[in-house]
């Protein structure tokens, strides 16, 4: 009987082991706001134009393997895109006057890397949170008519957030990023600058957003 009551026991505990979910798939939409700051002498148009590229859509997808207890190890990859149309004004380097014009730029900021996620999932309470870290490549892209820059570096990312479980298989909730990065070197249509000290690119951006966990 002993023996017998052993044996169901240890099923019962390998079964409980095979019904955990190992597999986490987080993607999440919000905003995001860069925080690097504008030159101080520049027109209000200008600065208007900038203040568009500031603030944009954020969308980021993790996936993570449960390694043990709360320790998860995954991949994740984020993209921020924004637009901006206005009119700036520039000083002409060859005849030291001011001119002015229409513009429209576009720019996408993407990182990838490989992350290490902490979370209370394997938790019996419906409240879930989770916090993650992120090593790896960010690129900026930017666009205005037939000029392109592009530029990579080292790149952080970072997030908290809390979400409820709806079921076993799904949770959802707010989450708090910031997103790390600077290029001191970009790529202009196929030239490469080399930025000085007060011209470098600063793609530190803070996000809010909605995540969606789904556990398989």
């Amino acid at each position: 009987m002993i023996k017998k009551i052993t044996l169901l026991g240890a099923l019962s505990i390998s079964m409980l082991s095979l019904a955990q979910q190992k597999i986490s798939i987080i993607p999440s939409v919000g905003y995001a706001w860069r925080v690097a700051k504008m030159p101080s002498n520049i027109s209000r148009d200008t600065r208007d134009y900038i203040k568009g590229l500031k603030s944009g859509v954020n969308f980021d997808i993790a996936a993570y393997y449960n390694v043990k207890g709360n320790i998860n190890l995954g991949v994740k990859y984020s993209n921020y895109s924004a637009s901006s149309d206005g009119r700036i004004t520039v000083r002409d380097t060859n005849t030291g006057q001011m001119v002015s014009g229409n513009v429209s730029t576009k720019d996408h900021i993407n990182f990838f890397g490989p992350a290490f996620m902490y979370s209370n999932f394997n938790d019996e309470s419906k409240h879930k949170f989770f916090y993650d870290v992120a090593l790896g490549a960010i690129t900026y892209t930017t666009k205005t008519g037939n000029v392109k820059g592009t530029g990579a570096n080292l790149g952080l990312e970072a997030d908290f957030a809390y979400q409820y479980e709806v079921s076993k298989h799904f949770f959802i909730g707010p989450k708090l990023g910031v997103t790390a990065g600077t290029l001191s070197k970009m790529t202009i249509n196929g030239t490469s600058v080399n930025l000085g000290d007060d011209q470098k690119e600063g793609l530190t951006r803070l996000s809010l957003s909605a995540a969606a966990t789904f556990r398989f």
